[in-house]
């Protein structure tokens, strides 16, 4: 079969692109197909990444990241049930503002990820709280077990939000995704219009998740982005799994219940919060649910490592954006998981017990944008 000159450059220029359908699971959750972009691993000496499965109609939530070491074959980076019970959980059982998202895989949180108090409603089902004399009303979408727990506001409000155009692109050595959330103004609860364009790429030595949040509106806007991935213990043991947080200052809480802050920082010289050791702490029985700042960046990031010496696994959490102010650590000692959450805020950003402390709330203007960019890393400690 002969090709003709104009055929050639056009195969040429279609050769980055794969087809999304070819990308896309059977399985739906959110009414979007699973998108998974895919690489064979090529070393036999290091580990490397293999694939990552997103959920264009749940906020373009991570379901899964794997990865091959070798020697043991592909391994589960996050702590995330398989597609079908991941559907069950999400199309069946989950809440009207999408809460089981954050439950599993890695959701991510915007405009505000964590908590955030305000007056309650009579019926109990929103809050309002203020920002540069604006009243916002948000979903109390979260609550402690507790007797006298506090209704509150948590972990955004794009959770059930569908991503538009998505394109899968090959690139070097692996693939991309990426796709746009026009969240508006976040069903009415939000000052201004706001676009969210995410970037998922796949390589053999990294996962970068990129989100870009621009102020699409005409009257400015706070934003903040994180995530809330839920990272995978191979081994099962957790008691031997050390954790590195480079940071100085802990963020002090009601208690554990509410896990409201008051408004002090405290250094964690001395306590079981220091986490700074290079090759990690063990998490013991600790239990924790807790806010880090005043972070050491090393080589334009702020890295924090799960390392799990039983099973000679490790992934490296990569901060790269200079607007992450924080990191909180969920790892109650029952599961097998660490959350690590790399975001812009402490949480509660617009209370009154920050005494107006910059809490990391970024504020756009009309037309400008903001960049949350973090990295993954496997690596045999």
């Amino acid at each position: 079969m002969k090709l003709t000159l104009g055929a050639v450059l056009l195969l040429a220029l279609m050769a980055p692109y794969s087809s999304i359908s070819h990308a896309q699971s059977a399985t739906e959750i959110g009414g979007e197909k699973i998108i998974t972009l895919t690489r064979k691993a090529v070393s036999t000496t290091r580990p490397e990444f293999t694939s990552v499965s997103i959920l264009p109609g749940r906020g373009m939530e991570l379901l899964q990241v794997k990865a091959n070491f070798p020697g043991k074959g592909e391994v589960d980076v996050l702590a995330s049930p398989d597609e079908a019970t991941a559907k069950q959980m999400l199309d069946q059982k989950d809440t009207d503002f999408g809460d089981l998202g954050y439950r599993l895989g890695a959701a991510f949180l915007v405009p505000y990820p964590n908590r955030i108090r305000g007056k309650l409603s009579a019926d109990g089902k929103t809050l309002t709280t203020e920002w540069n004399g604006h009243t916002i009303t948000l979903p109390a979408n979260n609550i402690g077990k507790n007797p006298g727990a506090e209704r509150h506001a948590m972990h955004g409000l794009i959770l059930k939000a569908k991503a538009e155009n998505l394109k899968v692109t090959g690139i070097a050595g692996g693939q991309e995704l990426t796709g746009i959330i026009h969240a508006g103004d976040f069903g009415g609860h939000w000052p201004s219009k706001t676009d969210l364009n995410f970037t998922i790429a796949l390589h053999a030595d990294a996962v970068d998740a990129t989100v870009v949040a621009q102020n699409v509106g005409k009257e400015a806007t706070p934003i903040s982005i994180g995530w809330h991935p839920y990272f995978n213990l191979p081994s099962g043991d957790r008691t031997q799994v050390r954790i590195h947080i480079p940071g100085e200052q802990l963020a002090e809480v009601d208690n554990y219940d509410n896990v409201f802050p008051t408004g002090k920082l405290k250094p964690v010289t001395g306590t079981q919060y220091d986490l700074r050791d290079p090759n990690g702490v063990p998490l013991a029985k600790n239990f924790y649910d807790d806010n880090w700042s005043k972070l050491d960046w090393k080589n334009n990031a702020v890295t924090v490592k799960v390392i799990d010496p039983a099973a000679k696994y490790g992934v490296a959490i990569e901060g790269l954006s200079p607007q992450i102010k924080t990191i909180q650590m969920y790892a109650p000692p029952t599961q097998k998981f660490v959350a690590i959450e790399h975001q812009f805020n402490f949480a509660d950003p617009f209370g009154k017990e920050w005494n107006g402390m910059d809490t990391g709330m970024i504020t756009l203007k009309p037309g400008q944008s903001t960049k949350w960019h973090v990295r993954l890393k496997v690596f045999v400690p």
